[in-house]
């Protein structure tokens, strides 16, 4: 349930040890200057500077001295070993949201969430002003049926206020034995009071490609995550389009994504385009420096193709955004995405344990930043409802006596055609999927658009 990092599939191997490591196995900092050099410097002069690599022995003393005094003198007692993962969490929850140490059950939620099948709540969330931000709700989930809305801030987990609770406490106590409950109170835009709401947890299968054909020969699709296999997935569907018959358009729906598997956002921009950089990743570090480029394969040719997005866009679903958009390959609709524009890398420490650690920013081909700005859409389009006005027109046709159409019959004929066209697709998908949807819509409305102006062959 944390929020869904886009992660390299290859997991780099880490080895190293930080100031917590020499203090716990009693060594000697490496290239450390001995004890009396550092004493010797006058309080409040300027300290030498250290050569890079070197560990500062004064920082080294303050944990020392912390240390020993909450061993000593905090009101319950606290075994070392429990400290010291503690310090370790802290270090690396103070460097940015997404940076993580992943205890057993934490690392396997993880390799949970890529594969697409998971226990909990079934909500995206993140840090905000101290409180958990959904960042989105998975579909067809115990949190989705419920009415929780990306946006919305979790106050309490059953009564307990989460202000203070670290991410990774709060996905722990959000997870749960399938069937039993949780009571959540979230603070929502435009709401006075807190509402609450009572969620039976559930296992938690993400479906990641799904899709549909609305009228007009336009294809939906519906990411809601990035898998494994969802590349593959999305190219079978557009070429199972394509063999049946005319294709008009693509809409590719990545509102209230998360994000997920890098390698599955490339193999869906590469569905789209044939060739150059999709995206490209700088870091510190020579494997931090990556980039994907697309291939000849193509599932979509050159199907015109708008994509979908919002502020639950996040991460993959924003590379693929950007990359579409770049290309000038896509049209995008909606609102801003979220910005997630950083890299996490896994880096195991054991089998059981690892860190997941922010390594990289995300670029897109043309070297914009997705990190805090997010992708901004071509055309901005806010959720709505679509509630047609019906007036009633009296026109030539009513008028009693009116002349006849002499070409009125080939019309009909046509008419007939095109209406046997469209109950070949699906009746709900064109009718009241597009009604409760003014995005989707819109961008209904704009591949159609683009369809009719599009050339056509002499009669």
């Amino acid at each position: 349930m944390s929020l869904s990092s886009v992660l390299p599939r290859r997991i780099f191997p880490w080895f190293g040890c930080t100031a917590v490591c020499v203090l716990a196995l009693g060594l000697t900092p490496v290239n450390a200057q001995p004890a009396e050099d550092s004493a010797a410097t006058p309080a409040g002069s300027e300290q030498v500077q250290r050569p890079q690599g070197q560990l500062p022995l004064q920082e080294l003393r303050n944990f020392t001295e912390i240390f020993e005094r909450i061993r000593t003198a905090y009101v319950e007692e606290v075994d070392d070993k429990t400290l010291l993962e503690y310090a370790i969490n802290g270090m690396l929850t103070s460097l940015d949201p997404h940076s993580a140490y992943l205890q057993p059950e934490a690392f396997s939620d993880l390799q949970e969430n890529t594969s697409g099948k998971f226990g909990g709540l079934g909500i995206e969330v993140g840090l905000e002003d101290g409180l958990i931000l959904v960042v989105t709700p998975i579909d067809d989930t115990p949190a989705q049926k419920a009415g929780i809305r990306a946006g919305d801030l979790i106050v309490s987990l059953d009564g307990e206020a989460v202000m203070g609770m670290s991410l990774n406490d709060a996905v722990e106590r959000m997870r749960g034995a399938p069937g039993s409950e949780i009571t959540l109170e979230i603070r929502r835009k435009n709401e006075k009071e807190l509402l609450t709401f009572t969620l039976a947890r559930a296992e938690i299968k993400v479906a990641s490609v799904r899709t549909d054909m609305l009228s007009g020969n336009v294809g939906y699709v519906r990411i809601t995550q990035f898998q494994e296999h969802t590349g593959s997935e999305l190219a079978a569907a557009i070429e199972d389009w394509r063999s049946k018959g005319n294709l008009n358009g693509i809409i590719l729906d990545l509102r209230n994504n998360p994000g997920g598997v890098l390698d599955a956002a490339v193999e869906v921009v590469d569905s789209f385009v044939s060739k150059g950089l999709i995206v490209y990743t700088k870091g510190r570090t020579p494997s931090a420096e990556v980039s994907y480029s697309a291939t000849n394969h193509t599932a979509a040719g050159d199907v015109p193709v708008v994509v979908l997005i919002n502020g639950g866009s996040a991460s993959a679903s924003e590379i693929v955004a950007g990359a579409l958009q770049d290309h000038q390959r896509a049209v995008i609709v909606g609102t801003q995405s979220f910005g997630k524009g950083s890299v996490q890398s896994v880096l195991p420490i054991t089998e059981d344990r690892a860190v997941k650690l922010t390594t990289a920013r995300y670029f897109t081909p043309n070297g914009r930043s997705i990190q805090a700005q997010g992708i901004k859409p071509d055309i901005w389009v806010e959720q709505s409802e679509v509630t047609p006005y019906e007036q009633r027109f009296y026109k030539e046709a009513d008028l009693p006596g009116h002349l006849s159409n002499p070409t009125r019959k080939e019309e009909k004929t046509q008419d007939k055609n095109a209406k046997t066209a469209d109950t070949a697709t699906s009746a709900d998908a064109s009718g009241e999927l597009l009604k409760k949807d003014f995005q989707l819509y819109e961008a209904h409305t704009l591949l159609r658009g683009v369809t009719i102006l599009s050339p056509r062959p002499e009669a």
